[in-house]
């Protein structure tokens, strides 16, 4: 058993990725870390955990009756974690995964099914899912921090339950695995787990790790259930509402609207923007009576944020014909590129927010910028830029998220 000292000492040889989660877990069952889903939803809503770390050691009993009272998927709501609670275990590796869902389009929805479903047999079973250690496994270990190899060890023991070994489902000889985000990594990398190869050594895995909330949910208790894509959509579409909606009822107090303010504050969190006051006195003075923003029209402008790429093309189209970018112009590539449409308040309340030079105009590479930043929750990459004295010192460029 190491000391608490020795513990605490790891953080040192961890990812940010790594660090928020060993932050915010609260559970420990035979070595390995995990996460309630209270704190899941606490790591993705809150700055810092609302209790200090200690991590509480689950028995095997203990464990058991967690999974016994585990919901099946079919019985999922927008209320499935926060139903839940302290009653769930959460690994690393899945919480990667729900990292993923909070930020994918409902239309990558079906591909990512696709992706686990690889023998195409439109169901995706225990085994297909189990892909998922393995990949981010990997993408995991090519952001390792160098440094003390056996401190290394201690932490993936901890994050994985088990000493990863060089053997794995992935091809890595002669492949640089360099992709923008971790469900990059699935996509690219699906292709390359073959499912006979994973087939032969599932059930090692598998026996190496304990079940956990997400598993018992889609595979039932006895790991022989199968899912399929309604399910799946579902459980998606459930956990980005049931995200926002925690994030837009703690501000809400109770009430059907937020304002605008409001609004601006949840925008501007998990940002590198360095002087957020500016935007906020910008807004006040550009609005100055409060309209309020429905929840429907909050869920909506971060389902755009979920296909920002698509929408920054449709920008492109603009800045290649010349043409400037006012409120018309954007809600209709917002619609155009996405499919969401805006209200024209929720238009207005984002110009008055990001116009700073009041020109009535976006200059929606910035924009992009700071939304990337949002979108990923604050755990996007920078390379060091030139300091300038515009706005632009205030956006840590390019993603490069975990």
């Amino acid at each position: 058993t190491e000391s608490r000292s020795d513990l605490e000492d790891l953080h040192l040889y961890a990812t940010p990725r790594e660090q928020r989660f060993r932050s915010f877990a609260s559970l420990e069952f035979e070595g390995q870390l995990y996460m309630t889903p209270y704190d899941f939803i606490q790591a993705v809503t809150s700055d810092e955990p609302k209790r200090a770390k200690k991590w509480r050691s689950l028995s095997k009993q203990e464990l058991n009756q967690i999974l016994m009272e585990t919901p099946p998927v079919w019985k999922g709501s927008s209320k499935l974690f926060r139903n839940l609670n302290e009653k769930g275990v959460i690994s690393y590796t899945e919480y990667l995964f729900l990292l993923c869902i909070l930020t994918k389009p409902h239309a990558g929805f079906r591909i990512a099914f696709n992706m686990f479903d690889t023998d195409g047999n439109e169901m995706v079973d225990k085994k297909e899912f189990l892909v998922l250690q393995e990949i981010f496994r990997k993408k995991n270990e090519k952001r390792e921090r160098k440094g003390d190899e056996e401190k290394r060890a201690m932490l993936r023991l901890q994050l994985y339950g088990y000493h990863t070994s060089t053997n794995s489902v992935l091809k890595t000889e002669g492949e640089d695995l360099v992709p923008r985000s971790y469900w990059d990594t699935l996509r690219r990398s699906t292709s390359q787990a073959l499912f006979s190869d994973l087939a032969e050594r599932a059930d090692d895995i598998s026996s190496s790790l304990s079940d956990t909330t997400l598993l018992v949910h889609f595979f039932g208790k006895k790991g022989k259930a199968e899912l399929n894509f309604e399910d799946f959509y579902r459980f998606m579409d459930n956990l980005q509402t049931e995200v926002l909606e925690i994030e837009f009822l703690s501000y809400s107090n109770g009430m059907n609207t937020i304002s605008e303010e409001d609004f601006a504050h949840i925008l501007l969190r998990y940002t590198n923007v360095e002087n957020t006051s500016s935007y906020l006195e910008n807004m006040r003075c550009r609005i100055p009576e409060e309209k309020g923003i429905t929840f429907d029209e909050f869920r909506s402008f971060f389902q755009f944020l979920n296909n920002l790429e698509d929408f920054a093309i449709a920008m492109q189209m603009y800045n290649f014909a010349s043409r400037s970018i006012g409120q018309d112009e954007f809600k209709r590539a917002v619609y155009v590129a996405t499919g969401v449409k805006l209200s024209p308040h929720l238009v207005n309340t984002v110009f008055k927010i990001f116009d700073v030079d009041r020109d009535d105009q976006l200059s929606y590479k910035e924009f992009i910028g700071i939304m990337k930043d949002r979108l990923n929750r604050g755990f996007r990459g920078y390379k060091p830029i030139q300091r300038y004295t515009t706005f632009k010192s205030c956006v840590r460029k390019e993603l490069y998220s975990r």
